[in-house]
């Protein structure tokens, strides 16, 4: 299961409303790579695959995720960052056992 944060719900929504593009969430998913083994990717996507695990806030906004992904992302939160420092999608990974010091690539 991913949890969605109320911030990362509305700048989904938002997002979706600006690009206009026929997008209906958001694609969350980990690929091999950076310093720790793992990264994060997001995209914006039309509709979900058919294995797909779909999750959905309560006010509409939904993220997909892959079934190989969701194996290292269950049970995470995704949130949205405002500060002035940095804005973007954070996500609280349970799975997470190390970060690299960017914070951009995980090990498990």
């Amino acid at each position: 299961m991913i949890e969605i944060t109320e911030n990362a719900a509305k700048h989904i929504r938002r997002m979706l409303a600006k690009r206009q593009q026929g997008e209906t969430g958001l694609r969350v998913g980990i690929k091999a790579g950076g310093c720790s083994g793992y990264e994060y990717t997001f995209r914006w996507e039309a509709v979900p695959k058919p294995n797909d695990a779909v999750f959905e806030s309560p006010d509409g906004a939904k993220v997909y995720v892959d079934p190989r992904s969701l194996r290292l992302l269950d049970g995470t939160v995704l949130d949205y960052d405002t500060s002035l420092l940095s804005k973007g999608f954070l996500l609280n990974n349970p799975n997470a056992k190390g970060t690299c010091g960017c914070g951009v690539s995980f090990s498990a």
